[in-house]
């Protein structure tokens, strides 16, 4: 990681947006055709030495090459969506506190406003799912409407605070699922690439407040 001109992200900051924004895709709804063709041929990625990241982006691009929309979106439905309480609950609060909707929502919320971001209108899932926390952490980085990037200060402190304690725990029952296929290895690209953004903000030295 490298701080950055708000104006112009250097290529590790990029390829961190995009990485984030993928993952809110994938965790959010199921891969359309376009997205898994997209997946599908993408080339290997060199992660400077990062091995875990590099193999779990191999098996995701493989394992896009196999599997398409219909069943991909079978199996998000299977596991993330219900009538009443789905098998997966990919929430800050639930892992957090065991309960949906509970104080870690709204600590997440109080900061949320303090750094002038809110959940869109019409989005149905709350801004503690775990693929909403990666769109906050893409426009963190890169910035959006409105909306200048933040220092890495900034991410840290959203990431350590609002992601770090419970993300580990969330994609380990993701790939645990029985119902899991092509979302398990979704999990170990999240969690690889995830594992590499905590090491490197325990090592940051981060002096500016949450709002700066």
């Amino acid at each position: 990681m490298h701080d950055k001109d708000a104006a112009e992200l250097s290529d590790e900051d990029q390829a961190r947006a995009d990485f984030y924004g993928l993952f809110a895709r994938l965790l959010l709804a199921p891969p359309d055709a376009a997205l898994l063709a997209a997946l599908a041929a993408a080339e290997p990625i060199a992660a400077a030495g990062e091995f875990a990241l590099e193999d779990a982006w191999l098996k995701l691009t493989q394992a896009a090459t196999a599997v398409d929309a219909a069943a991909a979106a079978g199996e998000f439905a299977a596991m993330f969506v219900s009538t009443g309480t789905p098998p997966l609950n990919p929430y800050g609060s639930f892992y957090l506190a065991g309960h949906l909707f509970d104080a870690p929502l709204a600590d997440l919320r109080h900061d949320l406003a303090r750094l002038g971001l809110a959940r869109a209108r019409g989005v149905g899932e709350s801004e503690d799912h775990l693929g909403a926390l990666c769109e906050t952490m893409r426009v963190l980085i890169q910035g959006g409407p409105g909306m200048p990037a933040r220092g890495l200060a900034v991410q840290k402190s959203f990431f350590e605070t609002h992601i770090r304690p419970w993300y580990a725990a969330c994609v380990a029952d993701v790939a645990a699922s029985p119902d899991a296929n092509f979302y398990r290895v979704v999990a170990g690209v999240v969690d690889a690439f995830l594992s590499i953004e905590a090491q490197a903000f325990a090592v940051l030295d981060a002096t500016d407040p949450i709002a700066a």
